[in-house]
């Protein structure tokens, strides 16, 4: 820290002023270069995070978009259906966001339909926009906020936890959270662990198995039973050798994807499943796509209704 000493004027001398004016002078000079550099240094400091909760930036929620199905139901349940203006593919719960205008899905996100929707804020999950879409939306001054998702409980709360605290609504967290542990103590319990293949299915020649990495796997664990693809990583393709080799206690799909193989009787004609555990029972098991895979509000409602569907 610098500290300057200020003289009264009254205590110099007439024989001594020329002197002192080139004294203050050359002071003068030497504290202005002094003071610019405490300034710039201070500048940067300032610049630098010490509290992150100081650095949070007020988020204008008057007009969202939302490039996830399950921000979208959380930005719901915290009270703001109302404020949403755009939604992505998989945004289909609540029922009122179906007829919202689409952004586009996952990776493949339409940027001019979004900005013309005129956001006043984009949600996303980390790694859920292409760093071009991200690029556009930074040039037309539209903030984005990635939130970080993990497939569990803990990673539902969490994500919940964020959405409320980006928006300033922390209140509402707790009785969200508690939602979800009175669902869970409701999940059903079983002795046995059957062993389910999860297909995900658009016709006969887009048929891919769900590895143990994926947000199904989670939920099939969760639920009491055990991925048949556990060996595998993210989506592989389907093959009816690999699906007899494997024989599933049952097959699990997106309610619409069942539909593209033109139902249980479509299915069962297919090579390979009626050799398998489940093809002879008929245990083909289907959930609305958003529910099973989401892990949002609902995650103990999902668990509780795949249990029944998987052991029952």
């Amino acid at each position: 820290m610098v500290v300057v000493q200020v003289c009264d004027a009254t205590m110099i001398n007439s024989n001594s002023t020329a002197w002192f004016k080139k004294i203050l002078i050359k002071m003068k000079t030497f504290l202005s270069l002094r003071m610019m550099s405490v300034a710039f240094a201070a500048l940067i400091l300032c610049s630098c995070k010490t509290n992150p909760e100081e650095d949070k930036i007020a988020v204008n929620a008057e007009r969202i978009v939302s490039l996830n199905g399950t921000i979208t139901e959380i930005l719901c349940e915290l009270g703001l259906e109302k404020n949403i203006v755009g939604v992505d593919v998989t945004s289909t719960y609540p029922a009122s966001m179906v007829k919202l205008p689409k952004a586009g899905s996952n990776r493949n996100i339409n940027t001019e339909a979004v900005l013309a929707m005129n956001p006043s804020v984009i949600f996303v999950t980390e790694n859920g926009l292409p760093a071009e879409a991200a690029a556009q939306f930074k040039t037309a001054n539209v903030p984005v906020i990635f939130l970080e998702q993990d497939y569990s409980i803990q990673g539902a709360k969490d994500l919940i936890k964020q959405v409320a605290d980006t928006l300033q609504l922390q209140d509402k967290v707790e009785a969200i959270h508690k939602k979800i542990d009175a669902d869970m103590a409701a999940v059903p319990k079983y002795d046995t662990k059957p062993k389910v293949l999860f297909i995900y299915a658009r016709g006969a020649g887009s048929m891919s198995v769900s590895g143990g990495n994926t947000a199904v796997a989670k939920m099939i664990e969760l639920s009491g039973g055990e991925n048949a693809a556990n060996d595998l990583e993210d989506y592989k393709p389907y093959t009816s050798e690999a699906l007899v080799e494997r024989n599933p206690d049952a097959l699990l799909f997106f309610d619409t994807g069942l539909e593209s193989l033109n139902g249980t009787d479509g299915l069962l004609q297919m090579p390979g499943v009626a050799q398998t555990n489940a093809g002879k029972n008929k245990k083909i098991v289907t959930m609305e796509g958003h529910l099973l895979s989401g892990f949002g509000p609902r995650i103990g409602q999902a668990i509780a209704h795949l249990s029944k569907l998987i052991h029952e």
